[in-house]
């Protein structure tokens, strides 16, 4: 009887009231009910060096209430530890922890005894006993406690990734992999049959899951069974240089594999994005067909006394895009507080000049003014007149774009787009000749959506400018040392290369001060000097840095808002308040790579009902 020993050992240090040990028959005697049950329970089990003993001499009462393992600190001088107990404690209210308390004669002696006794406790032999049956007694953790634990639990384990078991599983089958290579691996058949085994079970557990819940019931149970052919094999194969030489042999075999997917990846993309999907393909066929069925008078805009009056709004879109051409329209003139008072100006290609003339005249623009031109038209835009289309018509810009063993001199792909190729991209520069009696345009990209009125941008004072834009300096990528080539001292000695760039897409240009300044001209002069293309790569942003360089007057940033057609993160607060938003970029929002929180912006000023878009199957 340990306990009795204890506390009889108390008895002759301490003089204090007198102590009356429980018995199973005084027991019986003092508060039969409650105390009795509250010491039973206190003592029936109690740990000492973490042995949990259960005192024979009292009976215990079986327990109608249960309750979950509870949290309990053993302290072992400095050592502190957490275990749960196992035995089933009984559920408790405040008033029968206080009853507790007041029954409790060992409680009672500890609580009384002088300050002295402490030092004579702490010398006792069984000094740890009494410290582990003291913090028995302590009254029993409330049950707010034990919830907020498991609450805590259940936090944690709910924080824990998604795909914890996937990573898990991936990383086993890289590691049996590696042991299936090694010497004393293959030396085992008995291991290396196991091995494969498991690497067959965890390969079909996997399959395509990415997240947890795509895993089978049985995952965790291959995931154990792995675990255990893995520590077989970790003791098998204790050769670690072995070990390290093959993962580094498998990350760059893997890091080989990724740049070759990155490449293919990033033509694939260029491809898709050149490529005319079946729908638009289908769309100018059938206008076309349609519009030569209609006799010369139903050929015919109205309005066309407004095409070169200078007090109206008029734009400059440029595209072979029926579909495109349509939402920049509609999407304009839906915010124009004054729809009769603009005016459009497209002009596209011999091939799309029948089919874009039908749209817009099954589709008119509500009182706003159209005007469809065929590039064929412009009779004085030849070669003799123009440096580009000498270039884009000599041998070597064919062999650059069209010769498959150059596909590879350039790691950039996107300059090798073949809309370079075509005159339409180059038409912003010629304004002033396409226009000749007006004396401000507002240029529009076909890949944007225009969100605001825009009849602000005339009133702007240019100050003296030939262009408004917006920069794009915001990233270091976007400065002129990206565009143009600084090792050549013509770029070097006439252009910083820190200057911002700014962005085509949205552009008012005054051409009453282009003329003045003969900015055609420095156009070509640069144009001329890059024959064979050692000042920039081919496209339209670089000569345009060049030719309006100091010329270039900046718009604030709400007007114009780039990156919907490659960049998923766009500041949303960006997109609502900007005027344009602008589909720069490979993901078109007329393809089925552009990004689809994006298309919502563009497809809303798309009719999908319109017969012509139906019989071709256009669909949002």
């Amino acid at each position: 009887m340990k306990v009795r020993h204890i506390v009889l050992g108390l008895l002759s240090i301490s003089v204090i009231a007198p102590i009356f040990l429980y018995t199973d028959r005084v027991g019986s005697f003092v508060n039969p009910s409650s105390s009795r049950r509250d010491f039973l329970d206190d003592v029936s089990a109690f740990t000492v060096s973490g042995d949990t003993r259960h005192l024979n001499v009292l009976h215990q009462e079986i327990s109608t209430a249960l309750k979950e393992p509870i949290g309990v600190v053993y302290s072992d001088h400095s050592t502190v530890t957490r275990e749960h107990k196992s035995t089933r404690v009984l559920s408790a209210t405040d008033e029968e922890r206080q009853q507790q308390q007041l029954y409790n004669p060992i409680r009672q002696v500890i609580d009384r005894a002088p300050p002295g006794l402490t030092t004579t406790l702490d010398s006792h032999p069984n000094a740890s006993d009494i410290s582990a049956i003291e913090l028995e007694q302590q009254p029993t953790q409330p049950s707010g406690k034990i919830v907020q634990e498991h609450s805590d639990n259940k936090h944690d384990r709910l924080t824990e990734p998604a795909d914890a078991q996937v990573r898990h599983l991936k990383d086993q089958l890289i590691r049996a992999k590696v042991y299936l290579s090694l010497p004393a691996i293959k030396n085992n058949p008995h291991v290396t049959r196991e091995l494969r085994l498991r690497v067959k079970e965890v390969t079909r557990a996997l399959g395509d899951a990415t997240k947890d819940s795509d895993l089978p019931k049985n995952a965790v149970d291959k995931l154990k069974a792995m675990d255990q052919s893995l520590e077989k094999g970790k003791q098998i194969q204790d050769d670690c240089a072995a070990v390290v030489k093959k993962l580094r042999a498998m990350l760059h075999s893997s890091e080989e594999q990724l740049r070759v997917h990155k490449k293919q990846t990033m033509f694939l993309t260029q491809l898709t994005a050149k490529t005319l999907p079946k729908g638009l393909h289908c769309l100018p066929l059938r206008l076309t067909t349609e519009y030569y069925t209609l006799n010369s008078s139903q050929q015919n805009f109205p309005n066309q006394q407004k095409l070169e009056d200078p007090r109206l709004y008029h734009y400059a879109l440029f595209s072979d895009n029926i579909l495109a051409a349509a939402v920049v329209v509609n999407s304009t003139i839906s915010h124009a507080k004054h729809p009769s008072d603009h005016v459009f100006h497209i002009v596209t290609d011999r091939l799309n000049y029948a089919a874009m003339r039908m749209w817009f005249l099954t589709n008119p623009p509500g009182k706003a003014t159209i005007q469809v031109q065929n590039i064929e038209e412009f009779t004085w835009l030849n070669s003799s007149y123009s440096p580009v289309l000498k270039q884009l018509g000599s041998p070597s810009m064919i062999d650059y774009y069209f010769r498959a063993h150059r596909a590879s001199s350039d790691s950039n792909l996107k300059f090798r787009n073949p809309k370079y190729l075509s005159i339409l991209n180059h038409l912003r520069f010629y304004l002033p000749e396409i226009f000749p009696k007006l004396n401000k345009v507002l240029f529009l990209d076909d890949d944007i959506v225009v969100q605001k009125d825009l009849t602000g941008l005339w009133s702007l004072d240019l100050k003296g400018n030939v262009n408004g834009a917006v920069e794009t300096c915001g990233e270091s990528f976007h400065r002129f040392d990206r565009y143009l080539n600084f090792s050549n001292p013509l770029i070097s000695k006439n252009f910083d290369p820190h200057a911002c760039g700014w962005a085509y897409g949205m552009n008012i240009f005054d051409l009453a001060e282009w003329r003045r300044q003969n900015i055609t001209e420095v156009y070509h002069r640069w144009q001329r000097l890059n024959r064979d293309r050692q000042l920039w790569k081919l496209g339209t942003l670089p000569p345009g840095l060049i030719t309006f360089w100091k010329r270039t007057y900046s718009l604030d940033k709400s007007w114009h808002v780039l990156g919907l057609g490659y960049n998923p993160n766009v500041n949303q607060r960006e997109i609502d308040r900007a005027a344009v938003i602008h589909y720069n970029g490979n993901l078109k929002p007329w393809l089925e790579i552009g990004i689809p929180k994006y298309k919502i912006y563009w497809a809303k000023y798309v009719d999908y009902e319109t017969v012509y878009l139906r019989e071709c199957n256009i669909n949002p």
